[in-house]
């Protein structure tokens, strides 16, 4: 009886070492990663910002890798069907996401979401930053944000965004409530009508963000009254961040950025981080990220990790102060 149990104890300790020298094995050392073709999901449809963004660096991986890198445009129910992909595929390393703000946004619009942004992905490299634009049309008579403020606090104004729950929305409601004025949000289905408005002058004011802005900086069709984030576009030097015109809360940017699914192997995620950052920092790479309006960045993991956890709460407290819930 007692060599019985012991033999089964001793068999039992057997199987769970293996189980566990398995589970070990798997999240340590891939030296063959990549060996196969890489899924690169881009949660937004072909020919847009992101999507382009995509193709640039899935580009620049497969040559340097020798191995395919297949863009796999996923979008639908504002980015998520995409992100959710990558949240529940396996930690191989050969999922790969390319997110943008909205990752970070979406946990708090929502009621909720199909994975947990802080539990369910890998941070991996922070590509680049981007920034809203507030801009008004020639007929707006506003120089700068003081006298908009003014403008609105004597009428009834409103404010274009590049969609419900977007950045620009936030943005806008973040001003509405540091600047004590009410203006009316019309939301648009992406930043190109919101801009064919502005250019013809039919909506007050908008927040744009500088990569859809770019190729009208100097069109002369309308003003330039704040920047987001925490530095000026080097494009638009003259241009003041809201902070600098005493208003507070608009210092997260907006950014591109790879993740893995949670539990990815750290050496696999260091390679994919080095290789991204690499691609970057290429002056090929960073002439056309600047091109779009975007500050290229290439960082390390634990930048980005940083990023997702210091912009988050904030993205929420904006939200939450402005009562914004989306089904």
């Amino acid at each position: 009886m007692h060599n019985s149990r012991r033999t089964w104890l001793a068999q039992a300790g057997t199987l769970a070492g293996a189980a566990m020298l398995g589970s070990v094995g798997q999240a340590l050392a891939q030296p063959n990663y990549p060996g196969k073709p890489i899924r690169l999901v881009v949660p937004y449809p072909a020919g847009g910002g992101t999507d382009t963004v995509g193709r640039m660096i899935g580009q620049r991986l497969a040559e340097a890798w020798g191995q395919a890198v297949v863009v796999d445009n996923k979008p639908g129910a504002s980015g998520m069907l995409g992100n959710d992909i990558v949240a529940k595929a396996a930690p191989d390393g050969y999922t790969v996401l390319l997110a943008i703000t909205a990752l970070i946004q979406s946990p708090s619009l929502y009621k909720r979401t199909p994975y947990d942004v802080n539990k369910d992905f890998t941070p991996v490299s922070l590509i680049a930053k981007s920034s809203d634009l507030f801009v008004v049309p020639n007929r707006v008579p506003a120089n700068s944000l003081r006298e908009f403020i003014a403008l609105a606090k004597a009428g009834k104004l409103s404010y274009g965004s590049y969609g419900n729950g977007t950045s620009s929305h936030l943005h806008g409601e973040l001003f509405s409530q540091q600047a004590g004025i009410d203006l009316a949000h019309i939301p648009y289905k992406g930043a190109a009508p919101l801009v064919n408005d502005l250019l013809g002058g039919q909506v007050d004011s908008a927040f744009v963000d500088v990569t859809s802005a770019y190729p009208y900086l100097t069109s002369g069709k309308f003003r330039i009254l704040g920047i987001t984030g925490t530095q000026r576009f080097k494009a638009i030097p003259n241009v003041p961040t809201f902070a600098e015109q005493g208003l507070q809360g608009f210092e997260p940017s907006g950014w591109f950025a790879i993740f893995l699914p949670a539990n990815t192997p750290k050496d696999v995620t260091a390679r994919l981080a080095s290789e991204v950052a690499r691609i970057v920092k290429l002056p090929e790479i960073s002439q056309k990220l600047a091109g779009m309006g975007l500050q290229p960045v290439g960082s390390a993991p634990q930048e980005l990790a940083s990023v997702v956890s210091g912009d988050m709460p904030k993205w929420a407290k904006i939200v939450r102060d402005a009562h914004i819930q989306l089904d």
